[in-house]
């Protein structure tokens, strides 16, 4: 495969300054604002859309379509990018999104909306590899940390504003909107990179690796399916289970083969062979399992134990997020100015794992002023390691492979979500019901449904409290385990090499160079 710049085009279309990236930013953040607050604004609105549309055994599928469907495109997408004009590629990725958004708000079944949602993940999956790869291209990993709180600030606004626009859209607009409030958005975003996004041309004889993509796909699929249905549709220790972890297994093994003898590889094998680059996707897997098990657990504590209603429970993550921004804002600083960065990853592990060892402790009795101190210590382990990761990852590749590996940074964040909440919430149903079995021998079993503060208000108060004494002790369960992979995070960090970030957008890599302090005089 030969990609081949040029220079001409490459003079031409070179941003013009700081100025320039700042406006090219809005679009691009918003764009992958926009992968990200799908699933938190559709989740709030099932409810609305299953009572309309009926379907709810099949509930489940509208957020494993799209998440399934980002996962396996992801990488995909990025390999696209590399080899392709990246602009061209980023432009059907947001349109592809768009026609899945405008696709869905139409849907008359749930048959519909779980096939046009997998379309709308098919161009989700584009748009977050797609922002981070032209953002690397754009700006050098030095300069990144300018704009880490903008980038940071959009993810935090999605996690946060998400589940509260998700229910103004569904109870004075209806739930279509949920999905036509993406229309206008991103078709800004849209026309914005066409007319303000110049990229170089390239001329490049790569062909589309189908069969690796096939392989890659297939292991994607049967991961996500078996965290998904692992402990809840089935058994862990069943045949269907059994069947996806073997099917799972055996397709990226003949896919990692495959890419080490294709001449066109989706994920090339090279990259893993630079320490770092493996670290990042290593600690992007740990960070996504934590991450998304606290958005998870954190409301459901919240709910039944302190009795917060849906709309606060929200809100009261602001604390973790708001500590996820500055955190992030001081990252991005202290890396421009003094170009280092080890720091941030070995901190921001210990940081996780101190912030959840904190949140295990917390029990019926347990304060909402205390519990939003532990989650200010985790928002800002998180807030070292969000955007760090990206950088230290394309900083370690080629600027050909950068898509790539911002795809690959991606999946892997996605994967250590799908085994955290997968992996958390098999802990967190085991100590419920241990606990339920103790307090309430012979009532019913506790159900998610159950688990808001209105249904449990209904409840005799002695089955209320049994109920606030399993939920506590579930997410006990769920928080010591992330404190565990918080120190492995930790464990990464310190294995990571301080290499250079390079001061200029484009340019290859050769190797590592660490970081070494110039003698006195040398030249």
């Amino acid at each position: 495969m030969t990609t081949v710049e040029d220079p001409a085009a490459a003079a031409k279309d070179r941003p013009a300054g700081r100025a320039s990236v700042r406006v090219l930013l809005i679009p691009l953040v918003l764009a992958m604002m926009l992968s990200q607050l799908d699933n938190m604004i559709v989740g709030t609105a099932m409810p609305t859309v299953t009572a309309e549309l009926g379907g709810l055994e099949h509930v489940a599928w509208v957020v494993t379509a799209y998440t399934l469907a980002t996962a396996v495109s992801t990488p995909v997408w990025g390999r696209l990018g590399d080899t392709r004009d990246r602009k061209k590629v980023l432009l059907t990725a947001i349109t592809v999104f768009l026609v899945g958004s405008g696709l869905s708000g139409a849907a008359q079944d749930m048959g519909q909306l779980i096939a046009f949602r997998a379309v709308q993940g098919l161009g989700a999956g584009g748009l977050m590899a797609g922002v981070m790869a032209t953002v690397g291209e754009l700006v050098p990993p030095r300069e990144r940390g300018r704009y880490q709180g903008l980038i940071s600030g959009a993810m935090a606004l999605a996690m946060i504003g998400g589940p509260l626009a998700g229910g103004a859209v569904t109870d004075h607009l209806g739930w279509r909107w949920a999905f036509y409030l993406n229309l206008p958005l991103g078709a800004l975003a849209l026309v914005m990179i066409w007319l303000l996004l110049r990229l170089p041309e390239r001329r490049s004889t790569a062909r589309v690796d189908h069969v690796g993509a096939a392989l890659l796909m297939v292991g994607i699929t049967a991961t996500v399916l078996l965290t998904t249905w692992g402990g809840t549709r089935y058994a862990w220790g069943s045949g269907a289970v059994a069947a996806l972890g073997v099917t799972a297994g055996v397709s990226l093994w003949a896919f990692v083969r495959r890419q080490l003898r294709t001449a066109d590889p989706i994920m090339p094998p090279h990259m893993f062979r630079v320490r770092n680059f493996t670290l990042m996707s290593v600690i992007g897997f740990l960070t996504g399992f934590v991450l998304f098990g606290a958005l998870l657990f954190l409301p459901l504590y919240q709910q039944a134990v302190q009795g917060a209603s849906a709309t606060n429970s929200g809100l009261l993550l602001l604390p973790m997020l708001a500590a996820m921004i500055v955190t992030s804002l001081v990252a991005g600083r202290v890396t421009t100015v003094s170009g280092r960065y080890k720091v941030f990853p070995v901190a921001g592990g210990a940081l996780l794992c101190a912030g959840t060892w904190l949140l295990s402790r917390m029990d019926t009795s347990t304060s909402r002023p205390a519990a939003a101190l532990y989650m200010a210590v985790l928002g800002a382990g998180l807030g070292c390691l969000t955007q760090i990761v990206t950088v230290v990852a394309q900083n370690s590749v080629e600027l050909r492979d950068i898509g790539a590996a911002s795809a690959a940074v991606t999946l892997f964040r996605t994967l250590g979500s799908c085994f955290g909440v997968a992996v958390m919430g098999t802990l967190f149903n085991r100590e419920v019901l241990r606990v339920m079995a103790e307090r309430a021998p012979g009532r019913p079993a506790l159900e998610n449904a159950q688990l808001d503060a209105a249904s449990l208000a209904r409840l005799e108060p002695a089955l209320h409290e049994a109920y606030r004494h399993a939920t506590a002790a579930g997410t006990h369960a769920a928080f010591v385990l992330s404190a565990v992979v918080g120190g492995a995070v930790c464990v990464a960090g310190l294995l990571v090499r301080e290499v250079a970030l390079r001061r200029a957008a484009q340019g290859d890599l050769s190797h590592e160079r660490p970081t070494r302090p110039r003698a006195p005089g040398s030249r």
